[in-house]
């Protein structure tokens, strides 16, 4: 699998996957849709996310920089930037507009795999941004729909996604079968301390300092091939860090598949975020 590529790939063979492949990846749709919603307001979308688990890995910053486009730049200290793998629950998943009666909508589970810009283009906001490498569901509805009705959250059905935990263990697994879905395996206690490794310290100081910065974004970024441009998505994730609790994930308990395309690293930093109010509040291309 690229991770230079979004192609949308089904994860199992058959006429539900050949109709969903050609949805998924219609330039003609895709076209037909922002020229319509290019022009109206953005409907605000909002969800009750649980249970947001973070896997963050340093990574050498010339492998990095190969996954996204030219001229985009990646935040870097000493040769290293920071790869997130962050997995959670929605709660009712849909437009803000529609009040209590969100309810009414189902709550997927999703995990975006992610970079962090130091700088996105010369028309972009100076703010927090990140870049989407991938995105995966467990959803075929909600894959298509962020497919046909956005360009900055083009998504993976994976084969299998399981994100649970009994309170004091975190479990994800995330597998492609034959689709073009990342794959993941982790599994994460929860922590007596609220401590960093060398190379983490090294780069963000303060455990306090590594969670603010890993989860402090306000808008995300990703790249829209039929166009070559990058489209961005302003986002707002209000996280109390005093909420947030420290995980322990060894490397032997982690799996990634995106890691087995890059040079070797160290076993990652975890915390989880127990809720949080996510909205997702626009979108305009750069």
């Amino acid at each position: 699998m690229s991770y230079h590529s979004n192609t949308y790939k089904h994860p199992w063979s058959g006429i539900v996957g050949r109709v969903a492949e050609w949805l998924a990846n219609s330039d003609k749709l895709a076209n037909a849709r922002y020229a319509v919603m290019s022009r109206i307001p953005f409907l605000t979308l909002e969800s009750d996310v649980t249970n947001v688990v973070y896997l963050t890995w340093l990574i050498d910053i010339e492998a990095a920089q190969a996954l996204v486009p030219a001229g985009t730049r990646l935040w870097q200290r000493a040769g290293k930037t920071p790869f997130t793998v962050l997995t959670y629950r929605h709660g009712h998943f849909g437009p803000a507009v529609l009040g209590p009666f969100r309810r009414l909508f189902p709550s997927p589970m999703q995990s975006n795999w992610r970079l962090y810009l130091e700088e996105t283009s010369n028309d972009a906001s100076p703010i927090s941004t990140v870049f989407f490498l991938k995105n995966v569901m467990n959803s075929l509805v909600y894959t298509l729909g962020t497919r046909i009705f956005s360009d900055v959250l083009p998504t993976h059905l994976a084969a299998q996604f399981s994100h649970r935990t009994d309170g004091s263990t975190f479990e994800s697994k995330i597998l492609s079968g034959e689709g073009s879905s990342p794959s993941l395996i982790c599994s994460a206690r929860l922590a007596s301390t609220k401590s960093l490794a060398s190379q983490f310290t090294a780069v963000f100081g303060t455990w306090q300092n590594a969670v603010e910065y890993l989860s402090g974004q306000e808008a995300a970024v990703a790249h829209v091939k039929r166009l070559n441009r990058l489209v961005v998505a302003e986002i707002q994730l209000p996280i109390d860090l005093s909420q947030v609790l420290p995980l322990d994930a060894s490397a032997n308990a982690t799996k990634c598949s995106l890691l087995e395309h890059l040079p070797p690293a160290n076993g990652p930093f975890c915390f989880v975020v127990p809720n949080v109010k996510f909205r997702v509040l626009s979108e305009r291309m750069l």
